[in-house]
């Protein structure tokens, strides 16, 4: 009689995803200062050993839960209109942020910026598919003929966002719909935008 062997590809998947269960669980209870390595330990009933073996540090672990478990819907709006796509962007990023995973994600990104490593995976495994996300919004804009194509998207991205960001790591109140409409308005009116 032969006993069946679990492949390890199905262990390493089970082991991982019971680690990123546990982490995003701690993370939405009691935010990132909850989710230590012993309480993803605990939680996951996975070895420090085995935790550490997938990734190089607890940050780098939230980053991977959060991403996959409690990043918000990445969908983009589409109302026709280069300054409707922003001021529903906008307004849905300031509405995820206020929220309490929005707080989570704010922890992440200031813990992150100091650890060198954590940095890295937020930037690949966070943000370059939303920067993605909104770089389509400008590019069909473009297409539409609604913005010329020389202007630096970069630079009007980084106009429209940055109030929400700023807002967001000074933990001041985050911007209102009214607002996001004002924003936008006036990136896109001083780019020359019609």
């Amino acid at each position: 009689m032969s006993s069946a062997v679990e492949p390890v590809s199905t262990r390493s998947s089970r082991t991982r995803r019971a680690v990123l269960d546990a982490t995003a669980a701690l993370m939405a209870e009691g935010g990132l200062t909850a989710t230590t390595v012993d309480a993803i330990r605990n939680r996951s009933g996975v070895s420090k050993t085995t935790i550490y073996k997938h990734w190089p540090n607890r940050l780098c672990v939230a980053v991977d839960a959060f991403a996959e478990r409690l990043a918000s819907d990445a969908s983009l709006p589409d109302t026709g209109t280069v300054r409707g796509d922003f001021r529903e962007q906008i307004r849905r990023v300031s509405a995820y942020y206020a929220s309490p995973v929005g707080s989570v994600f704010a922890q992440l990104l200031a813990n992150a910026i100091q650890d060198p490593v954590a940095s890295e995976w937020f930037q690949t495994r966070l943000l370059a598919s939303r920067q993605r996300g909104i770089h389509q919004l400008w590019d069909r804009a473009v297409s539409r003929g609604e913005v010329r194509s020389e202007i630096d998207p970069d630079l009007a991205l980084d106009l429209m966002f940055g109030p929400v960001m700023w807002r967001l790591v000074s933990g001041r109140r985050l911007v209102t719909a009214d607002e996001a409409d004002t924003i936008v308005d006036s990136v896109l009116n001083g780019l020359g935008v019609t």
